[in-house]
This record gives structure tokens, sequence and C-alpha cells, in this order.
């Protein structure tokens, strides 16, 4: 059973994760194909998770490495951190789905955006899952700590949200396979935040934390 710190950290992991989801709004309030659209919201997306990673995380994980380890040490460990996020995300990407049919004329024009939309399912739900860890952890140690952090995750879950869902949307024509696949890489947050509940609180530190930072696929 939550214990109210405990219930504090997973509502404001749940509340972030969620916010995914406001990235299909460019779904609904776009009719028909739109180019433009597209290309804006991929850059968009792109853009804020490579400023995220490169200027937040990367450099927090080098912070906590550091108290730790000492000198040359929590560089080697961060950029190590680094390389593997990025070789998990090349190896996820040979197992995601290749190819989307039209139906109707069993052509596939859209294959190579339906496998990065599922791309980024995975590695989205990935890197959403220590978020929620973190995030559950600011908030059962220190409330306005932990609305600080839920409110940054959420903002910068928003456009990865855009990421999913508009890529989705256009190589299936579904707007309920966008809702759906967008929620599913934003549920993995809370998910995180109840495995730090019920398994991890005990063995984190802060090489732990940076570590799971760092472990991200979105770098």
């Amino acid at each position: 059973m939550f214990s109210s710190p405990a219930l504090q950290g997973f509502v404001l992991s749940l509340a972030a994760g969620m916010a995914t989801i406001l990235g299909c709004i460019p779904v609904f309030v776009v009719s028909g194909k739109n180019e433009r659209l597209l290309s804006a919201a991929l850059g968009l997306a792109a853009g804020v998770m490579l400023s995220v990673s490169f200027m937040d995380l990367y450099p927090e994980a080098e912070r906590l490495f550091g108290t730790v380890f000492s000198g040359r040490f929590s560089v080697l460990a961060a950029v190590g951190g680094l390389l593997a996020g990025i070789l998990t995300a090349s190896f996820i990407d040979r197992f995601v789905p290749h190819e989307a049919y039209d139906q109707q004329t069993g052509e596939k024009p859209h294959k190579n955006l339906y496998r990065t939309s599922m791309l980024s399912v995975v590695v989205i739900g990935l890197h959403n899952f220590p978020e929620g860890i973190a995030t559950f952890m600011a908030g059962y140690e220190n409330r306005i700590l932990g609305i600080s952090l839920a409110v940054a995750v959420a903002l910068h879950n928003i456009p990865e949200g855009v990421a999913v869902a508009v890529p989705i949307y256009y190589a299936t024509r579904s707007k309920k396979k966008a809702v759906l696949y967008t929620a599913l890489s934003g549920i993995s947050e809370p998910l995180g935040a109840l495995s730090a509940f019920l398994l991890l609180y005990p063995f984190i530190n802060d090489a732990v934390l940076g570590g799971v930072w760092l472990r991200s696929p979105e770098l």
C-alpha cells in the first residue's frame, strides 16, 4: 500500500507520463495530409529531445557519477552510459516493424515513416521508464523538487508524444492508433515509478540514477 510520500511521487510521475498524450493534439486539429506539419512535428520533437539529452540529462548524469567516482572515471562512466543508450536504440531498430501496407492498393507508401514511428514508440517508452523512477524519487523525498521535475518532464514529454502520434497517424490514417501508441509510450513512466517503489528504492543512489538517465535510448 502506498504511503503518503509514495503516493505523491507516483501521482507526479503519472501526470508527467500522461502529458505525452498531449502530443496527439496536431492529429485532431489538422485534417488531411499535411507534409509540412509532419516535417515540422518531427523536427521539433528531434530538437527538443536532443537539447534535453545533451543540455540536461548528460550533464546531470556526469554530476551524479562525480559523487561516486573521481576525476576522469566519472566522465568515462557518463560516456559509457551514453554509448550504451545509443547501442540499445540501434539494437531495437532491428526488431521494430518496418512496413505498413495500404489495404486498398497493396502498396507500402509509408514504410519508412511507419518504421520511424514504431521505433519512437519503443525508444520513448524505454526512455520514460527511468524518468518515472527519477520523478517518483524526487516526489518521494521533496514535494517541491518533485513538482518541479514533473513539470519539466511533462513539458518535454509533449514533443515526444508528437514524435509518436503524428508519424503513426500519417502512416496508418488512424487517430485511434495514434492515441493508443502515444499512451503506451507514456504509460511506462508511472510503471517506472511503481517499480521504484516495489523493487528499486532500497538500492538507488547517485551512481544508479546517473546510469539510469544515460541508458535512456533517447540519447
